[in-house]
């Protein structure tokens, strides 16, 4: 990892994402934002840049980046799209690359995914498929995509069936992540963003979580340090997981903790409820499974729940969710391979293990079958 201050003492880290020919840096820092254009301008990726973003994140920032990149010599425009989940389908890429082709864009140009996971994972589904592949990067606007989904190449729409069931591997070329833009972040989306945060402690490093723990209030506080050695050690850890496996043949699926009953849950709201509330519900769900299969002692489960709570993130699945389609989207989860469902679960507090071996009475039990 490499530190660096820029013309205004801005300190910025940056972490490499090893993939040989595909490899790629993603720089952290506060305000960083104000340089991307000459770093695009240095870096010859795209002779025109199309900004996609959704209409709130745009509001906010959308004007101030496409002046940024004109201003360092870029041609660019700015092609924005409903916020929210509900934007995240097939219908809404079409629309997309339609406006793509009406501005004669081609594939020597580019895309600059601007916001949230939502607008991560649809700008890289885009740029993946549009003229066969451009290049994207990625500057996320949100915690969660800070921290997790602006990194791995990972990118997708959801389908009625469920979350990200089409998609492709596709890595950016590059991630700048301006802590600066948490300032205007909904509490509410903070907050989900820290259930992918716990995420990493919880299944991969212990001192970690308990670092999350005693850092608690600074970091509910935005206190600028801790959120970038946050971040930092989030991208760390997602970059030597990646590293090792990009595309999800074995060791990748660890990242998931959680994700497959949170996944369900999001569905089941008609994905209304913010994606880290279901992930943090869904992360107590499979540390109870690895206690009723005597995996995990019930300390496990304690300290998972007692982490969440801490950052006010929820850990029951709302009693008005019906069971019955809970388990069916469970089914059909992209992780379930000839029938068997795949879970990820804690052994301990920084270790977990992939099971396809879970009885259908205990996942029953553990969604609260009524």
């Amino acid at each position: 990892m490499n530190h660096r201050t820029n013309s205004e003492d801005t300190v910025e880290q940056t972490i490499q994402v090893g993939l040989d020919e595909r490899s790629y840096p993603i720089t952290i820092g506060m305000g960083i934002n104000r340089y991307v254009g000459t770093r695009l301008q240095a870096m010859g990726l795209a002779k025109r840049y199309a900004i996609i973003s959704d209409d709130r994140v745009a509001s906010l920032y959308g004007q101030q980046l496409l002046e940024i990149l004109c201003d360092a010599g870029l041609a660019c425009e700015l092609i924005t799209f409903p916020h929210g989940e509900a934007s995240k389908r097939l219908d809404t890429i079409e629309q997309l690359a339609s406006n793509l082709a009406e501005r004669g864009f081609d594939r020597k140009d580019g895309l600059v995914a601007l916001g949230g996971g939502v607008t991560g994972d649809m700008t890289g589904f885009l740029a993946s498929i549009y003229m066969r592949g451009i290049p994207f990067i990625q500057i996320p606007t949100s915690l969660l995509a800070q921290v997790d989904s602006s990194v791995g190449g990972k990118t997708g729409v959801d389908l009625p069936q469920g979350k990200n069931l089409v998609g492709t591997f596709y890595q950016p070329r590059a991630v700048f992540i301006d802590t600066e833009v948490l300032k205007t972040l909904p509490r509410d989306e903070f907050i989900g963003g820290m259930a992918e945060v716990i995420k990493y402690g919880a299944s991969i490093d212990t001192d970690f979580f308990s670092w999350l723990a005693h850092k608690r209030e600074a970091i509910l506080g935005l206190e600028p340090q801790a959120i970038a050695t946050m971040i930092r050690r989030c991208c760390e850890l997602k970059a030597q997981v990646v590293e090792q496996d990009e595309r999800e043949g074995g060791l990748r699926r660890i990242l998931n903790f959680g994700h497959t009953i949170g996944h369900a849950v999001e569905a089941a709201s008609g994905y209304q409820l913010n994606h880290g509330f279901a992930v943090a519900i869904g992360m107590r769900a499979v540390a109870e499974l690895a206690v009723r299969i005597g995996m995990a002692d019930s300390s496990v489960v304690a300290a998972i729940v007692q982490l969440l709570q801490a950052f006010h993130l929820p850990t029951e699945i709302p009693p008005e969710f019906d069971r019955a389609s809970l388990r069916a989207y469970l089914s059909i989860d992209k992780k379930t391979v000839g029938g068997r469902i795949f879970f990820v679960l804690p052994e301990q507090i920084g270790k977990v293990c992939i099971t396809d071996q879970i009885g259908e009475e205990d996942i029953a039990t553990v969604l609260g079958a009524r």
